[in-house]
C-alpha cells in the first residue's frame, strides 16, 4: 500500500475503444490498488466510470469526473473537486495525448486545425493541469507529478504535432521540477515506447485498414526486448514508482519505458 491515504488525479483515466488496457486506466487501477483515492478524469464520462467500477469491485476508492482538458475552466474544476472531496491533492498524473486520432500528419499534409487540436490536448492540458494543482501542493509542501510523453521524442516519428508537443512536455517537466523542488514537489516524465494499448494498436488498425494482428506483429518486431510490445501495466508500474516514496529523491527525470528501443543506435 505505497500510496495509502493519498489523493491522486489521473487525467485520461478512460480509454479508446479496442482490446486490452490503456495506460491511463492501468495507472488509475494501480494507484487505487496501492491505497490512493483516485479522481478518474476523462472527456468520456462513461469510460471513466468503467475504470471507477473496476476499482470499486476491488474495494478501492475512486470517482469519475468529466472534463474537456482543452478547457482551463474544466481543469480548474477537476482539481477543485478532488481537493474539496478529499482535502488534499498528492499526485497529478497527466496521461492524455492524440496523434492520428487528432488529425496529426506529416509536415506537408498537416492542417492548422489539426495542429492546434494536438497542441491543446497534448501540451496545453498538461501545463494548465500543473498550474491548477501547484498552489495546493505548494501549501502542502509536497506532491508528485508524472507527465506521459512518448519515445517519439527521441526516435524517428513521422507526424509533426505529436513529436513536437511530446518533446515540449519533457522540457516543461524539467522546468516544473527545478522551479518547485524548494516546495517539496517532484515532477518526472515517462516516455512509453511501443505499447499494446487500444489507442496505439486499434486506432492504427482502423486508420490503415489492417487487422489488429497485423499491427501487433509489425510493432512487436521493432521492440528489442523479447520482440514484444509493452502494456499499460508497464507504464502504470513506472508511474507508481515515481509517485511513491521509493522515488523520494528523484525529480526532473525522463524515464523511457520502451523495451530497449532508446539504446538502439544506427
Amino acid at each position: 500500500m505505497r500510496l495509502q491515504d493519498r489523493v491522486a488525479i489521473v487525467v485520461g483515466a478512460g480509454q479508446s475503444p479496442g482490446e486490452g488496457m490503456g495506460n491511463g486506466r492501468a495507472t488509475a487501477l494501480t494507484f487505487a490498488r496501492e491505497g490512493a483515492k483516485v479522481l478518474c478524469v476523462d472527456h468520456n464520462l462513461a469510460s471513466a466510470q468503467e475504470t471507477v467500477d473496476i476499482i470499486g469491485k476491488n474495494q478501492g476508492t475512486a470517482v469519475a469526473f468529466k472534463a474537456d482538458v482543452t478547457s482551463e475552466a474544466d481543469i480548474k474544476a477537476m482539481v477543485a473537486d478532488a481537493h474539496a472531496r478529499w482535502g488534499r491533492v498528492d499526485i497529478l498524473h497527466n496521461n492524455v495525448g492524440v496523434s492520428i486520432s487528432g488529425g496529426d500528419a506529416e509536415l506537408l499534409d498537416i492542417t492548422s486545425e489539426a495542429f492546434d487540436r494536438c497542441v491543446a490536448i497534448n501540451l496545453k492540458s498538461c501545463i494548465f493541469a500543473c498550474k491548477a494543482v501547484l498552489p495546493i501542493m505548494r501549501e502542502q509542501k509536497s506532491g508528485a507529478i508524472v507527465n506521459i510523453s512518448s519515445m517519439a521524442v527521441i526516435t524517428t516519428y513521422p507526424y509533426v504535432a505529436y513529436k513536437a508537443t511530446k518533446a515540449a512536455m519533457v522540457s516543461f517537466t524539467e522546468q516544473l521540477a527545478y522551479q518547485n523542488a524548494q516546495y517539496g514537489i517532484r515532477a518526472n516524465v515517462i516516455l512509453p515506447g511501443l505499447m499494446n494499448t487500444p489507442m496505439a494498436v486499434d486506432t492504427r488498425a482502423r486508420t490503415f485498414k489492417k487487422t489488429r494482428e497485423q499491427v501487433e506483429a509489425e510493432r512487436d518486431s521493432k521492440v528489442p526486448l523479447r520482440r514484444k510490445m509493452g502494456t499499460g501495466w508497464d507504464v502504470a508500474n513506472a508511474a507508481l514508482f515515481l509517485v511513491s516514496d521509493d522515488a523520494n529523491f528523484i525529480t526532473g527525470v525522463t524515464l523511457p519505458v520502451d523495451g530497449g528501443a532508446s539504446v538502439q543506435r544506427g
